[in-house]
């Protein structure tokens, strides 16, 4: 077990890089890739970090040139020879041979490209520019080293023993989280909490608490790195940068109308028709199942990332009802800001209606709210997200307003298309 404290006291040592591999991202990332790579490998893209808690104040907090420092050493990672074994010949989803031997070609070959850094009102502005395949990739190690380097900065002045103290207070908090979810006969549950993590060794050694503590009902984690060197399943599907970018390449209204269903045909054809799961908020549940094509409802499941999860997961049971579909052999992943109570209580609402299934993210893997003083470690929301393609820009409406993103009369636009009418604003903390 490695010594997390000792190792935070001695930050700089070379052997803790912030991000340590390609790999070290979330399995969807890869997954998208592979069908980006396919369907869409020269649409130009930009990717920028937005940070929706504008009053932790990054660019007063973390050094320049440590930023630069850790940016430059991304650039510098290819895939190790065992890395790309792993992803050539491992069974992911019960399938052999997930990534095409095209796009692994393509994948051993990669660099990152370049980045553009500027700082801006307290705030760090960082954008990436260049081919979709190749920009996308840099979404979760971005995130990554900008978390990582808030919370040392944080730390840099405390003193080993105080640095002790903090991560055995934090490693009871978590554990104290496991044993009353273990409480839980039919749980299941991955760790979803690579890009908004405190640290890696952290995430790392929260996942070991989850095997350990959860046993069978831990079913794996989202980081590839860590699903390799613990033997684990690497879990993830699909996420909003696919319709976001599709809907921004869309020339007319109707072509718009159709982008989001477009984009799972594709998917589809991609994956021979495994890994059907449908993320249906990026404009909308509502209006995105009421127009959705009939063959989308003998899909899997859905995946619930934002709004009030209950009334999206009532609104599914619903469809699925009413297109003759059975819920109780569906699956609904719920994903969006979770911790136990929230767990707990959407379990026993939905566990025998469908599938029930738990993407824990930042609240598994960066809770340290309340073990230093003034909210200092406290996780907040910051997002790298695809602002642009091929020069138009990008929207997400989600179902909760205070997610969505874009320029204001496209986000009208969007609406107005998309069909969206009242919408519930719900706090973003994570």
């Amino acid at each position: 077990m490695v010594d997390i404290a000792t190792r935070v006291w001695n930050h700089k040592w070379r052997i803790d890089p912030i991000v340590r591999s390609l790999i070290d991202t979330d399995f969807y990332k890869l997954l998208m890739c592979q069908s980006i790579h396919r369907y869409k490998p020269d649409t130009q893209v930009t990717f920028s970090l937005i940070n929706r808690s504008k009053h932790i104040r990054l660019a007063e907090l973390i050094d320049e040139g440590e930023l630069r420092e850790q940016l430059d050493h991304i650039r510098s990672l290819s895939l190790s020879r065992g890395e790309s074994t792993w992803l050539r010949g491992n069974t992911f989803y019960g399938k052999r041979q997930m990534f095409r031997s095209d796009y692994m070609e393509w994948f051993e070959n990669l660099r990152l490209p370049d980045y553009h850094l500027e700082k801006r009102d307290g705030q760090y502005e960082l954008t990436f520019e260049g081919s979709w395949p190749e920009v996308m990739l840099w979404e979760i190690p971005a995130l990554a080293v900008l978390m990582e380097l808030r919370g040392r900065a944080v730390l840099k002045d405390m003193g080993r023993f105080e640095i002790q103290v903090l991560y055995a207070r934090a490693m009871t908090k978590l554990w104290e989280k496991v044993e009353r979810l273990r409480q839980l006969e039919h749980l299941r549950i991955a760790d979803f909490g690579a890009r908004r993590r405190h640290s890696f060794l952290w995430q790392d050694w929260a996942v070991q608490a989850m095997q350990e503590g959860l046993e069978n009902k831990f079913i794996g984690t989202s980081n590839c790195l860590i699903a390799m060197r613990r033997d684990i399943e690497a879990i993830g599907t699909n996420a909003h940068e696919l319709p976001m970018v599709y809907s921004a390449l869309a020339e007319t209204d109707a072509d718009l109308a159709q982008a989001p269903y477009q984009v799972l045909a594709d998917w589809h054809e991609e994956h021979d028709g495994n890994l059907r799961i449908i993320l249906p908020d990026t404009y909308g549940t509502d209006g995105f199942l009421k127009n959705a094509p009939d063959w989308l409802a003998g899909w899997t499941g859905i995946r619930i990332d934002s709004g009030k999860p209950e009334l999206a997961a009532e609104t599914a049971i619903q469809w699925w009802k009413d297109r003759g579909e059975d819920p109780t052999q569906k699956l609904v992943i719920f994903s969006d800001g979770l911790d136990t109570d929230e767990i707990q209580t959407l379990y026993r609402r939905f566990t025998d209606r469908v599938k029930v299934s738990f993407g824990w993210g930042t609240n598994l893997t960066n809770d340290f709210r309340g073990l230093v003083p003034d909210a200092g470690l406290e996780a907040f929301s910051l997002v790298c997200k695809a602002v642009s393609a091929n020069g138009n820009p990008t929207v997400k409406l989600s179902d909760n307003p205070n997610k969505a993103m874009g320029p204001k009369e496209e986000i009208e636009r969007y609406k107005r298309v998309f069909d969206v009418g009242q919408q519930l604003a719900v706090d973003v903390t994570v």
